[in-house]
């Protein structure tokens, strides 16, 4: 993982001296589980739960054993002495080491949603303060019908509460742990001892394992991340096409002295955005990895544990930088309404044409035949670059129906308008509940130019 990506929390929580910290967070656990059931002395647990790892003993042990969980116990055992006989008693490499990732999973499960209920309050504040700022919607990429940015950005912000959710419910999944023994038999630990030590570590024990937890827990983990990875992509792409120099409707912030390229000076490239793009490529990668890891040979192999040394902490770290990026980048963006207006009329009022064939529907025409004289008009419009308004009044079928007065009522965009406080109220985004003003330098006028 590159080291600028790593935000110091999630990087802590994925150090080796994390890591180990739990794996005798688990042990000890275990021991004290023991000696419950007078397995193990107390004189003897009050020193285990005093012990330490020697991590420069356990590389020197690990270049010997070729096995981090036998040297790992080498490593506490001189902070033990002889009772470390008790360490690691009936249970297997896999009891550690899957029980303490998800300790780790779970601390990094709690960051992320906190990074993501930043981003929802984020989008919420943008949201509300760009309520009535009028742009063109697109489909295809062809302009569409009048929207308003702030619609854009509350339909982000659901979508990240479905992110959210979903990190949640993944997180229920992993919030388990497995201390059953040599391919799940409980032989050599019985299941008392399991239900003890999770209990203390805050994890549920799992109804039932072989020599693993079964990966398709962590399977939902990432496949969670990548979906939340993939909304972060789909944000910052729309944003990569409204900055465009063709319409520069929306722009990523671009700081003083930054530049855009070692050639052209003029340039602000959308390059946090890129970045964010190119991360999520990553991340479903990653899940994908963490898909193939469920099928694993008879109780357990190791091929799933070299792919999640690097899958899991890497993904991770990534949808926390990209959280943290994307939510910066809402908060900075720079929004250009005069922008948004012009495109508004970039297509000389074709954005109406429903709205003069519903009222031909309405004056008695059938849809077919509204419809087929619109479209002729509409495309008239296209291809002499000209304004629709001022083709609807020439033409004779249109004006017999329609009258002028009419026409003009119909070429408004506050109608496009009407529905969105109710919209707002019912994603709960009112301004009084937010204590966000509605910014008025901000909002497009509601009245066409040119049409």
């Amino acid at each position: 993982m590159i080291e600028r990506y790593c935000r110091p929390k999630m990087k802590k929580i994925w150090s080796d001296e994390n890591k180990f910290n739990k794996w005798l967070k688990v042990e000890i656990a275990i021991c004290e589980a023991w000696h419950k059931l007078d397995k193990i002395p107390r004189t003897s647990l009050n020193k285990i739960q005093l012990a330490y790892c020697d991590h420069k003993l356990m590389k020197k042990e690990l270049a010997m054993t070729h096995h981090d969980m036998t040297a790992f116990l080498a490593s506490i055992t001189p902070s033990v002495g002889a009772d470390a006989r008790f360490i690691h008693m009936g249970v297997t490499s896999s009891d550690i080491i899957d029980t303490a990732l998800s300790l780790q999973l779970l601390e990094a499960a709690k960051l992320l949603s906190s990074d993501i209920k930043s981003l929802i309050e984020t989008l919420a504040i943008k949201a509300i303060e760009h309520k009535y700022t009028l742009m063109i919607g697109r489909t295809h990429g062809i302009h569409a019908e009048p929207i308003t940015f702030g619609l854009k950005l509350a339909l982000w912000m659901e979508e990240m509460k479905r992110n959210r959710q979903r990190l949640d419910d993944a997180t229920k999944g992993i919030a388990f742990g497995k201390i059953s023994g040599p391919v799940g038999t409980y032989a050599t630990v019985q299941p008392e001892i399991e239900e003890l030590a999770c209990t203390k570590l805050g994890l549920n024990p799992a109804p039932i394992s072989n020599q693993v937890l079964q990966r398709d827990r962590h399977a939902q983990f990432m496949t969670s991340l990548a979906i939340c990875a993939a909304s972060l992509e789909k944000f910052a792409t729309e944003i990569r096409l409204l900055q465009k120099s063709e319409s520069r409707e929306i722009e990523e912030p671009f700081q003083d002295g930054q530049t855009g390229s070692s050639s052209m000076p003029h340039k602000r490239n959308p390059e946090l955005c890129e970045r964010i793009c190119g991360m999520a490529r990553l991340i479903r990668a990653y899940a994908l990895t963490s898909i193939e890891n469920i099928a694993l040979w008879h109780e357990r192999d190791i091929s799933h544990s070299s792919t999640e040394r690097i899958i899991l902490p890497d993904a991770c770290l990534l949808i926390d930088y990209m959280l943290d990026i994307f939510t910066t980048i809402i908060a900075n963006i720079n929004v250009y309404p005069q922008n948004m207006q012009k495109g508004l009329e970039t297509t000389h009022g074709l954005v109406f044409s429903q709205r003069v064939m519903l009222a031909l529907i309405d004056k008695g025409v059938s849809r077919h035949e509204a419809y087929k004289l619109t479209q002729q008009i509409a495309m008239q419009s296209w291809e002499n670059n000209k304004q629709y308004l001022a083709l609807l009044k020439q033409d004779q079928d249109v004006m017999r129906l329609i009258s002028e007065k009419e026409l003009a009522d119909i070429f408004k965009y506050d109608f496009y308008t009407t529905h969105i406080d109710e919209i707002f109220t019912r994603l709960g985004l009112t301004s009084s509940q937010w204590k966000v003003k509605i910014s008025k330098k901000n909002t497009a006028k509601l009245a066409p130019k040119n049409v």
